[in-house]
């Protein structure tokens, strides 16, 4: 018998609660419900999940507690599913180490393809990839030892800052990455490099994008920062 995903969902509303677990048992996942923080950090530890979907407004502590609570100790993917769709609450949670947010109401085609995304952004992590020679999206090229960037066979120019900027993007693939978190991550934590970012961020699409104007291999979460897609199918 082939091991089920397992899925911890912590969810205090029942109707929606009930929704979700029987679209994931219909998918094949194994659901462990939690209608409580202290519930879902139990069963967390008992049952060892391979991801969960949090909800933000649970009645005995705010989601964003059990995010900080979690990700103190446990790196279990974490996608928030919550009503709240202000920008600043989803930055936090992202910032947190939610690995995704997903907004209520959302299609199942949607919640799915996000459950997919984080496992895989997982598992590339675990199998040790990240720190392989090549990275390869559509017809996207990366060779990290070599630093050489290729689309379609044909190198291109990065300026230092561009390139680790792509890379850290390659490195999270699938991932929704803050403006803050690059930021730090490019500039150091005491920078405010915004329009930066913006800037370098043009000049990449323009390097690797067709039409930059609609990108296909670095998506922006408006409000939020930057994700590069990880499924090869969305590149045309």
């Amino acid at each position: 018998m082939i091991n089920q995903i397992s899925i911890l969902l912590v969810e205090d509303e029942v109707v929606i609660s009930n929704f979700i677990s029987t679209i994931l048992c219909s998918n094949d996942y194994n659901v462990i419900k939690a209608e409580s923080g202290k519930d879902a950090i139990s069963l967390l530890t008992s049952k060892c999940p391979d991801l969960i979907l949090l909800d933000l407004g649970l009645p005995d502590m705010d989601g964003v507690e059990v995010l900080k609570m979690i990700r103190a100790w446990n790196d279990t993917p974490i996608i928030v599913v919550s009503a709240r769709d202000n920008e600043r609450e989803k930055v936090e949670a992202l910032d947190l180490g939610a690995d995704d947010y997903i907004t209520k109401p959302f299609g199942t085609d949607e919640l799915l393809a996000r459950i997919r995304t984080a496992l895989r952004y997982n598992n590339f992590n675990k199998s040790d990839n990240i720190d392989a020679n090549d990275f390869t999206l559509g017809e996207l090229n990366i060779n990290f030892s070599k630093r050489i960037i290729k689309l379609k066979d044909k190198e291109i120019h990065l300026t230092p800052i561009e390139y680790k900027i792509i890379t850290l993007l390659a490195k999270n693939v699938g991932k929704v990455l803050t403006q803050e978190y690059i930021i730090k991550e490019i500039w150091g934590p005491f920078k405010n490099e915004s329009q930066a970012l913006r800037v370098n961020m043009a000049n990449i699409r323009r390097k690797i994008e067709t039409n930059p104007a609609e990108p296909v291999y670095i998506i922006t979460e408006i409000g939020v920062g930057y994700r590069m897609v990880d499924e090869i199918e969305q590149i045309i």
